[in-house]
């Protein structure tokens, strides 16, 4: 039997860091030298009067292995903050997905008719294939992209999960 400790959980880490070269190589370096893994990575300027980028960052591991993550990424330089959103309370956490289904007859019509109900938008379209756009949270486009696999998926491109605090709070 597994106590709580050895359960593996995922979890949602946000990290402000100074927008300059070699921060992001130096926070993906922590993760490959300690084998931790990296489900899903995103990193894009949000404070451009203080040059500061939030990356985040969606791994796996214990809850201790990610309390060993936080206070280790805390140590690099130049990291501002670093919060585990799964354990600050209500997040919003969204990906985008773009998704291309090469198909005809009925199929074509089957991938336009699921596209609809998980409010997929066409943005790209030809005789024999589709090009979908689709947000929302990871789990959904996962199941979009099950639901194409019969139906002539191709290609998928996915920008990995921003996420936020609910709320006034803030990281």
């Amino acid at each position: 039997m597994t106590t709580q400790e050895e359960t593996t959980i995922s979890a949602v880490i946000s990290i402000l860091v100074e927008n300059e070269s070699g921060v992001l190589a130096r926070v993906i370096g922590l993760f490959s030298g300690r084998g931790y893994n990296i489900e899903s990575l995103t990193v894009a300027p949000v404070e451009e009067s203080r040059h500061q980028s939030r990356i985040n960052i969606v791994t796996s591991g214990t809850r201790q292995v990610i309390e060993q993550i936080k206070a280790q990424v805390g140590r690099l330089v130049p990291v501002y903050r670093v919060a585990d959103l799964t354990t600050l309370g209500p997040h919003v956490a969204r990906e985008m997905a773009l998704v291309k289904v090469v198909s005809s007859g009925e199929a074509r019509t089957e991938a336009l008719r699921i596209a609809e109900a998980f409010r997929a938008r066409a943005v790209d379209t030809t005789a024999t294939s589709f090009v979908f756009e689709l947000t929302g949270a990871t789990e959904k486009l996962d199941s979009f992209i099950d639901l194409m696999r019969p139906l002539g998926l191709a290609e998928v491109s996915r920008t990995g999960v921003a996420a936020i605090i609910r709320g006034p709070r803030t990281i």
